[in-house]
């Protein structure tokens, strides 16, 4: 993402990217199970394979991840996140996403319950539960991202 202005982080927080998510991209470690949590939906926008490979456990860490271009994320929410207990944390999270290919096209929510361990001072994410489902719309409905408008206004198709 370039631009001349700080844009706002996609995590949904009202921060700006580099203030919210971003300092972690750059190497800053996330302090909670939940902001890295966070910083791993960004990097999902943002097709940061990179840094999503980087904050995954080692031992549950797939050997490559690469983006899917197809997939335009929308919004994030978190649905719960516990405070972490013996250095192990969960985070519930739902985030909507429109499917540009051709067998899955439309709109879809990943909802998951993450894993998280921290291991050497830092978090990582171990693994989650996921579930998909495809989602119907209509265009007269709040839009997915968020924004407060119409579907047919904002991110309609």
């Amino acid at each position: 993402m370039t631009s001349t202005t700080n844009p706002s982080c996609p995590c949904g927080s009202l921060l700006t990217l580099d203030k919210c998510c971003g300092r972690y991209h750059q190497g800053g470690l996330a302090p909670t199970p939940e902001a890295l949590m966070r910083s791993r939906y960004v990097a999902f926008v943002l097709g940061r394979s990179d840094y999503l490979l980087a904050t995954w456990y080692p031992s549950t860490r797939p050997a490559e991840l690469a983006p899917d271009p197809d997939a335009e994320w929308k919004s994030l929410s978190i649905v719960s996140a516990e405070p972490p207990l013996d250095n192990i944390g969960y985070v519930h999270f739902r985030a909507c996403f429109y499917e540009r290919g051709r067998v899955q096209k439309g709109w879809h929510v990943l909802e998951e319950a993450s894993r998280f361990v921290k291991d050497q001072q830092r978090w990582w994410y171990i693994d989650g539960t996921p579930t998909l489902t495809r989602l119907k719309p209509r265009r007269n409905d709040p839009c997915l991202c968020g924004s407060g408008r119409k579907l047919k206004v904002c991110c309609g198709e």
